[in-house]
Formats: C-alpha cells, sequence, structure tokens
C-alpha cells in the first residue's frame, strides 16, 4: 500500500521590509491640499484657475486687503512684498513644504510640478515665458494703473495720468489683437500666459465699456478662456467675501488708506 503523500498548504509569504515600505509609501501619495492665500482679484484668478485646471486640491486661505490682511506678520513670512496670492505646497520638493509667492512664480511652480500648462520643450517654455512676463511687466501693472485713476483718484488734475495710462492699455491690448489673429491662444496651446492675462482683459472690459469693439481677436479670446469650466470656478472662488467687504461703506476710506499710498515698514 502506497503510502500517501501529505499536501502541505503553502503558507502566504511574509511581506519583505522592502515591500511593506513600498506599500507605506504608496499609501501615503495622496496629495495634501495646497494653501492658496487669496483674494478675488485678477492676480488672484491667476492661481485659483491654475489650480482648477490642474485639479489640485486646495484650501482657501483669505487674505483681505481692504482690512490690511497682507501685513501680518503670518502672512508676510510666506510673501514678504505684501502682496498676495501665495501659496504654500505641503508636497513640495523632496516631500517637503514650500511656501511660494509673486503670481508668475507660482503659476510656473504649479506647472513643473504638473506638466501641465508649461511645457517641458525649452523653445515652447520660452514663448510663454515671454507672455507671461509681458503681462506681468506690462498689462497687469498699466492695467492697474488706468483702474487707479479712474475708479479710486481724485479727478481734479487727473486728466494727463488717466490719459497716459488708458493709451498704453490700448496699445497693449493692439499688440495681443494682432498676436492672437493667427493662434487661438498666447503661446500657441492654452498655457499659464493665457491665465496670467485673462483676469486683467476681464478688468478691462468691465472697467472700459465698449473697449474691446476695437480688438475682435481679444474678445473671442476673452469668452473661449471664459466658457472653460475651471475658470468660470477659478472667477467665482471667494466673489462673496469681495461683495460683503464693498458693502460696508465705513470702511471705504480705511480701505483707501490700506491699499493706497503704503510707505515702506521697518
Amino acid at each position: 500500500m502506497k503510502s500517501r503523500k501529505s499536501k502541505s498548504r503553502k503558507r502566504p509569504a511574509k511581506p519583505t521590509k522592502a515591500k511593506a515600505k513600498k506599500a507605506g509609501k504608496s499609501a501615503k501619495r495622496a496629495p495634501r491640499p495646497i494653501e492658496l492665500y487669496y483674494w478675488p482679484t485678477p492676480n488672484g484668478w491667476k492661481v485659483s484657475m491654475m489650480l482648477e485646471e490642474c485639479k489640485l486640491p486646495y484650501v482657501l486661505k483669505p487674505v483681505n486687503i481692504g482690512k490690511g490682511e497682507q501685513f501680518e506678520p503670518g502672512f508676510l513670512k510666506i510673501a514678504p512684498n505684501n502682496r498676495m496670492p501665495a501659496i504654500v505646497d505641503p508636497d513640495g520638493p523632496g516631500g517637503k513644504p514650500i511656501s511660494v509667492f509673486e503670481s508668475g512664480a507660482i503659476l510656473q511652480y504649479l506647472g513643473r510640478k504638473t506638466g501641465k500648462f508649461y511645457p517641458a520643450d525649452e523653445r515652447k517654455r520660452v514663448e510663454v515665458d515671454e507672455w507671461l512676463f509681458w503681462q506681468m511687466a506690462g498689462l497687469g501693472p498699466m492695467t492697474g494703473q488706468a483702474s487707479h485713476f479712474r475708479n479710486y483718484a481724485k479727478k481734479e488734475d487727473n486728466a494727463y495720468a488717466l490719459e497716459r495710462y488708458t493709451n498704453e492699455v490700448h496699445r497693449l491690448l493692439g499688440v495681443m489683437n494682432k498676436r492672437l489673429a493667427t493662434r487661438q491662444y498666447l503661446a500657441g496651446s492654452y498655457s499659464i500666459a493665457d491665465m496670467a492675462c485673462w483676469g486683467w482683459v476681464k478688468a478691462i472690459n468691465g472697467m472700459m465699456s465698449g473697449f474691446l469693439a476695437e480688438f475682435p481677436n481679444v474678445k473671442a479670446w476673452l469668452e473661449r478662456i471664459g466658457a472653460r469650466p475651471a475658470t468660470e470656478k477659478g472667477f467665482k472662488l471667494g466673489r462673496e467675501l469681495r461683495k460683503q467687504a464693498a458693502n460696508d461703506p465705513k470702511a471705504e476710506e480705511e480701505r483707501r488708506k490700506i491699499l493706497f499710498g503704503q510707505r515702506a515698514r521697518t
């Protein structure tokens, strides 16, 4: 009689330390929310649009610039220029937190982090950077000055400044209109350069009624980007906070003192 060999059941292999460590890392890969220090302005919209486009988790940290919250010590550690927007990414380079201030720098950082809307190819990246810095150095500051002299400055002896900055905004829109005559977006494909410019053109359209009629390519571009779901979400972010602040007429004079005429704080 043949003896039956006992069939030994295979026990599941114990996970090695390397596998256990790898599994632990995989469990921690869910990104932590980026902290967005923000107020609903053209500079703020740049970053909220980018975060929405990239589907990055983020948590809103309102910075009420009309109340002077941009001068609080905690915020100045993140943004020493006392201007929003700024971000803190808890999952920065090497898995360590990083803070970034200045809207253009934030867009570039998020573009590198995600690989979206900021091409890796050097020639294409240079093209995006050209139009990003065109906005940072020209479209934004000139539109801001035009807005100031239209909406905030005393009307007396204001004609020269108003004409100066309105004309420069007009010139810049002409540059943009020519650029968009042969392409849908400033650098060919939709990029952080378009996100940087969109809020300022949106502001111009609201501030100078009918101004864009002279620039049909810019107008079509504005509508094209405005139709994107991420633009709609980014543009709406924090809108109710601004409405609440605007509905307090007693605070208007205080807002002016905080927003304009600041000198160095030692």
